[in-house]
C-alpha cells in the first residue's frame, strides 16, 4: 500500500476516536458520558432544523397546510395551529403541533436574505440598552425585545399554545429558530416560563446572535435550562454582537449550552463533529475558536437550507380561493385553525388585530 493509502486509513482511524471527546469539558461538572445525550439530542436537532428552515417557505397556503417543499420528511404529521405574520415589522412565525416528537412547536423566521448583509453589519453596533424587566443588571438590546414583546406575534403565540393546551393537554413546548429568528425564539421561551409559568419548555436555535449581558445569560439558563445553541462552523451572525472578555460585565454574552457544528477530516475523508461545548456560554475551544466570518456558513445547518425563498422583503404568497382571507390596516395577519373541530372538518380561519377588510383572489404583499 503506498503512503497516500496509509494516510487515510490512519485519518479513518482518528476520525473513529473523534466523537469520543466531543463535549470537552463534560467531566468539569460531573457528568457521565452516556448522560450527554440530555444535553443535546443529535435526532431531535435533525427534525427541529427542518422546522426551522420550513419558516421561510413564501407561500402561506402551502405552509398553513403542511404541504410546502421543506415540509414533511422527518416533519411528517405536523399540524400547523396558528401563522402570524407582522408585515409591518416584516417577521413571521407558526405554532403548531408534532406527533414525533409529541410537543407544541413554535416556529420564528429570521431575516431575510435580501437585508441580511445590513442586518449583519448593524449587529456590530447594537448595544446594551434596556433593562431586562424583574432582573436587577440583566440588560439586552432593546431591538431584539422589541421583535417579540411588543409585536404581533407576542400575543397571537400565547393564544395559540394556550387553546392547545387546552385540547392536546399538558405536552412539551419547544420553541425554535434561526438567525434573528433564534433571539425572538429566546424572548418566546423565557416568557413563557417567567410569565406565563409554563413547565416543559425546552429551547433550541441554529445561528442566532447575542441578546443580552453575562448577568442576563446566568439569569436565562436559570428559568429555561433545557435550551441548545446551535452554531456552525465559522458562521458569523453568533459571534455578534461582539463579545469583549476584558470587559465582562459591559458586554454581550450567549447563554449556554453551544453546540458546534464543524468538520474535520483529511482529504476526502470528512468527518462532522457536534461538540458539545461548556456551561460558560463562551467557550473558547468551540465557535470562538475561528474567525467568524461566514454568512454561507449561516444559510445552512446540518445540510438543511436555511435561506428564504424570495429576495423579496416580506413577500408572502396565498391562495384566497383556499384561505379566506382579512387584513387589518397594517397589513399584518394571523391565520389560525378551529382546533376543536374534528380534523377532517377543520378549515383555517383568519383572525385580526384590528379592523380588516375582505380581500379575495391571490395576490402577492
Amino acid at each position: 500500500m503506498d503512503q497516500k493509502g496509509w494516510l487515510k486509513i490512519i485519518a479513518l482511524i482518528l476520525l473513529c476516536f473523534l466523537p469520543l471527546s466531543q463535549g470537552r469539558g463534560l467531566g468539569d461538572f460531573g457528568l457521565k458520558r452516556e448522560d450527554s445525550n440530555q444535553i443535546y439530542n443529535k435526532t431531535l436537532a435533525r427534525i427541529l432544523v427542518e422546522y426551522a428552515s420550513a419558516v421561510y417557505t413564501m407561500d402561506l397556503t402551502e405552509l398553513f397546510t403542511w404541504t410546502c417543499s421543506r415540509c414533511g420528511d422527518l416533519t411528517e404529521g405536523f399540524e400547523v395551529v396558528e401563522i402570524i405574520v407582522d408585515v409591518q415589522n416584516c417577521l413571521q412565525a407558526y405554532v403548531g403541533v408534532s406527533p414525533d416528537p409529541n410537543a407544541i412547536i413554535i416556529v420564528f423566521r429570521g431575516t431575510q436574505e435580501n437585508s441580511i448583509q445590513n442586518w449583519i453589519e448593524d449587529l456590530f453596533w447594537k448595544q446594551l440598552d434596556l433593562n431586562y424587566p424583574g432582573m436587577p443588571d440583566a440588560m439586552v438590546h432593546h431591538g431584539f425585545y422589541s421583535a417579540y414583546h411588543n409585536t404581533t406575534l407576542r400575543p397571537a403565540v400565547l393564544r395559540a399554545v394556550e387553546k392547545t393546551r387546552k385540547l392536546k393537554g399538558d405536552v412539551p413546548i419547544i420553541v425554535v429558530g434561526h438567525s434573528m429568528g433564534g433571539a425572538m425564539a429566546s424572548f418566546c421561551a423565557l416568557d413563557l416560563v417567567v410569565n406565563q409559568g409554563m413547565e416543559k419548555v425546552k429551547l433550541m436555535t441554529f445561528g442566532q446572535p447575542r441578546i443580552g449581558n453575562a448577568v442576563f445569560a446566568s439569569y436565562f439558563i436559570e428559568q429555561v435550562p433545557d435550551t441548545i445553541r446551535v452554531t456552525h462552523a465559522h458562521d458569523i451572525v453568533p459571534h455578534l454582537p461582539p463579545y469583549y472578555h476584558y470587559f465582562p460585565q459591559k458586554t454581550y454574552h450567549h447563554f449556554p449550552r453551544e453546540v458546534w457544528l464543524h468538520d474535520v477530516g483529511l482529504g476526502s475523508l470528512v468527518y462532522l463533529i457536534e461538540q458539545i461545548c461548556d456551561e460558560s456560554g463562551e467557550d473558547p475551544t468551540c465557535s470562538r475558536s475561528v474567525s467568524g466570518n461566514s454568512v454561507k456558513d449561516h444559510l445552512v445547518y446540518l445540510g438543511v437550507n436555511m435561506k428564504a425563498e424570495t429576495w423579496g422583503t416580506c413577500r408572502i404568497v396565498m391562495d384566497y380561493s383556499v384561505l379566506p382571507y382579512q387584513m387589518d390596516l397594517a397589513g399584518n395577519v394571523v391565520l389560525s385553525k378551529d382546533m376543536m373541530r374534528k380534523e377532517s372538518e377543520s378549515q383555517p380561519i383568519i383572525q385580526l388585530d384590528k379592523q380588516g377588510s375582505r380581500v379575495s383572489g391571490t395576490s402577492t404583499i
